[in-house]
């Protein structure tokens, strides 16, 4: 019975093939937008996270700010050794500093960043090297003229079918012997680009690009079994006391802590994309009642053929399935429908937009039951109008 009544749902709707598809309209809009807005919502907050994991888990960044006198009092090696023996729960302690420059080799020249670390920094933020190897105790120690690359300094300057390792380049004045090749990393903290950076030994930046001992930043790496706020307190007050704070005088420097900064804007993404994905489904209630209209038309339209078939014998609850079975196949076309555009769109504009495409089943498979569902719901009125039809009245009509 129900395979019939299907048969002769897809009957109809093949008859008015037109006007089934504009009808569709709103549910085909309603389902793509709201597939498409938590596709890319998905999208940006597994963008967001990947950044934010570039900056390494379970970190803290600490960085000098302008004081209210308008002066950055920066921190230096000896800072960053405090913070590692003296705080619990601190794993590593790994200070940054970075110029801006220009790196020459074989003719080509490339505007780019170079940035001061140890190998202590490389583990903190997970940086993995893809060739070649880091700096070694000596060359750390000593200030050497070594350097890995990142993906875009290597692709600008040499040659993609030779390894740089091995090879001698300059930054601006300074030259320096390629050591190894940064796996890539997109955008790093502070809106930098990882894959555009050229890294050497921290002493090495300090000497001959800045002239001083001074440190930009520092990446505190701590345990994930101790409680981040105890740590985060612990850092503040050693800090505080090094830089001679007193009383209610504010912090000159910030920390943040990277796993917070992850969980809110995961948090921030999640709640956008809901609430615009929330008002994409308004399309679905128009869509729905747009369903509804043309089901009472097609039962005004069609009211002989009712009547004849409770004339012949029909039951009230045959014909009330057979018009409830329309709507619900008309509406879970126009999701399939939906669903299918929603994958193009999505697909192009986070291409578009730069973001990963995250195809998520469970929003599909909602958005299709929930547009079968407006079927039932839109329908059910018109279904039981027609069911409710005296055959004798119906057989009358013209």
């Amino acid at each position: 019975m129900l395979g019939t009544t299907i048969l002769l749902a897809l009957r109809e709707i093949r008859r008015h093939i037109l006007r089934s598809i504009l009808t569709t309209l709103g549910i085909i809009i309603g389902v793509a937008a709201v597939v498409t807005m938590v596709t890319l919502g998905n999208g940006v907050t597994a963008s967001v996270q990947e950044e934010i994991s570039s900056l390494g888990a379970s970190n803290f960044i600490v960085f000098p700010v302008r004081t209210t006198r308008g002066t950055i009092r920066p921190f230096d090696e000896d800072d960053v050794r405090a913070v590692e023996q003296q705080i619990a729960g601190v794993k590593l302690a790994a200070g940054s500093v970075g110029a801006s420059t220009t790196a020459f080799n074989n003719g080509q020249d490339w505007d780019t960043r170079v940035q001061g670390v140890n190998n202590a920094f490389f583990e903190a933020q997970s940086i993995d090297i893809e060739d070649g190897r880091a700096f070694s105790t000596d060359e750390e120690a000593g200030g050497k003229n070594v350097c890995l690359l990142g993906t875009k300094v290597r692709e600008a300057i040499f040659l993609p079918t030779v390894s740089p390792v091995g090879s001698q380049m300059r930054l601006g004045d300074v030259s320096c012997q390629v050591i190894g090749l940064v796996e890539e990393r997109g955008q790093g903290g502070g809106g930098s680009d990882d894959d555009d950076t050229v890294y050497m030994p921290l002493k090495t930046v300090q000497r001959r690009f800045r002239g001083n001992d001074n440190l930009d930043y520092f990446v505190v790496k701590y345990d994930a079994a101790y409680a981040a706020p105890v740590i985060q307190d612990s850092l503040v007050g050693l800090l505080r006391e090094r830089r001679l704070l007193q009383g209610e005088e504010p912090n000159d420097f910030n920390v943040i802590d990277t796993a917070q900064v992850n969980q809110a804007l995961g948090a921030a993404t999640g709640a956008l994309t809901a609430m615009v994905a929330v008002i994409a489904s308004i399309s679905l209630l128009v869509g729905g009642i747009g369903i509804m209209n043309i089901m009472l038309v097609s039962v005004t339209e069609r009211t002989r053929e009712i009547g004849i078939r409770l004339a012949i014998g029909a039951l009230a609850r045959e014909v009330r399935l057979q018009f409830l079975t329309e709507a619900v196949v008309l509406c879970a076309l126009g999701g399939l429908a939906g669903i299918a555009l929603a994958f193009v769109a999505s697909f192009g504009l986070a291409s578009a937009i730069d973001v990963p495409f995250v195809f998520d089943p469970v929003i599909n498979i909602v958005s299709f039951m929930f547009a079968a569902s407006m079927g039932i719901v839109f329908g059910y009125y018109p279904a039981s109008r027609a069911s409710k039809l005296d055959p004798i009245d119906a057989l009358r009509h013209e």
